[in-house]
């Protein structure tokens, strides 16, 4: 493998339980928090946004939000970045 290779981003999305779900509210209007966007950052850390839609429906943008340090959310966030790694390394190369 080439040592000058870089990788500009690793990044999974994750479907949050309902149990862990939450709301929150942005310019007035109230979202519903669903998808977890975590990215392995260079130092090796992980951060992560959540995303979400409004409650009330309609066309409202998909929005990203603070995740809440809850140890349930954290130990969800590790779980998926070590089964996403675990895929990762188990790739078949191109179909």
């Amino acid at each position: 493998m080439s040592s000058d290779l870089e990788v500009s981003a690793l990044a999974i999305n994750v479907t949050i339980p309902e149990a862990l779900r939450w709301t929150d509210m942005r310019r007035g209007q109230e979202f519903q928090l669903t998808t977890l966007n975590v990215r392995l950052l260079p130092d090796g850390h992980l951060a992560v946004k959540a995303y979400g839609r409004p409650v009330g429906g309609g066309r409202g943008a998909y929005v990203s939000f603070p995740v809440p340090d809850d140890p349930a959310l954290a130990s969800l966030v590790a779980e998926a970045a070590d089964h996403a790694g675990t895929l990762w390394a188990a790739h078949q190369g191109l179909g």
